[in-house]
């Protein structure tokens, strides 16, 4: 079965950094792209970072020059190194990975489980 997890959350104190991962299993993955997201309490889930198949990057104004998404298909795992920590940036972090397979008419989109990254002083 396709299973996503995420690691690396916890607390951090405004202005420091942390990186998350996001270990992919039960497929290839490859053609997949990739992608982070976060929802805070009573706020709706937002896109942070994506990066296609191809390596192209797509990231939310709120984290541009401060977050870098990257990924190792060889471990099907997915980064999100995040530099300059906020409160703001205080949220569960969710994995994502998607495809579109043109020929079968199906979509495949998958989620971890959640980490959460706590930005306080």
């Amino acid at each position: 079965q396709v299973q996503l997890v995420e690691s690396g959350g916890g607390l951090v104190q405004p202005g420091g950094s942390l990186r998350l991962s996001c270990a992919a299993s039960g497929s290839n993955f490859s053609r997949y792209a990739r992608g982070w997201y976060r929802q805070a309490p009573g706020k709706q889930r937002e896109l942070v970072a994506s990066i296609t198949s191809g390596g192209s990057t797509n990231y939310a104004d709120s984290v541009k020059g401060r977050f870098t998404i990257s990924r190792d298909n060889a471990k099907n795992t997915v980064y999100l190194q995040m530099n300059s920590l906020k409160p703001e940036d205080t949220a569960v972090y969710y994995c994502n990975a998607h495809f579109s397979d043109s020929f079968l008419r199906r979509d495949y989109d998958y989620w971890g489980q959640g980490t959460q990254v706590t930005v306080s002083s």
